[in-house]
């Protein structure tokens, strides 16, 4: 599998960016996508997760109300909305997917990794 991501940039606080992770190479009816982030001298921790297949999403609680985990299997992209935009959420933005239909907040337990986006929040 391979993952492409897009979508990030400069905006101020309270804006709005929306995130884009475009998946080929397999089908992934039991995946799992995620979204992680990783700030300077941080470890990298757990964004968002949505099931492929069937529902449910899932959220750190740093985001909650203010981010959103979609997908469109018709072009095998997940995207993640993120509104009311803080400093704080300032990081590099990564989508990963897991090939079990489970979601999971644990980074080494996605198998495969986009690039990563850059989110620069501004105050």
């Amino acid at each position: 599998v391979q993952l492409q991501a897009s979508g990030g940039g400069l905006v101020q606080a309270g804006g709005s960016l929306r995130l884009s992770c475009a998946a080929s190479g397999r089908t992934f009816s039991s995946y799992v996508m995620g979204w992680f982030r990783q700030a300077p001298g941080k470890e990298r921790e757990f964004v968002a997760a949505i099931r492929w297949s069937g529902a449910g999403t899932y959220y750190a609680d740093s985001v909650k109300g203010r981010f959103t985990i979609t997908r469109d299997n018709a072009k095998n992209t997940v995207y993640l909305q993120m509104n009311s935009l803080k400093p704080e959420d300032t990081a590099v933005y990564y989508c990963a997917v897991r090939r079990v239909n489970y979601p999971s907040q644990v980074a080494n337990h996605y198998d495969s990794w986009g690039q990563g986006t850059q989110v620069t929040v501004s105050s």
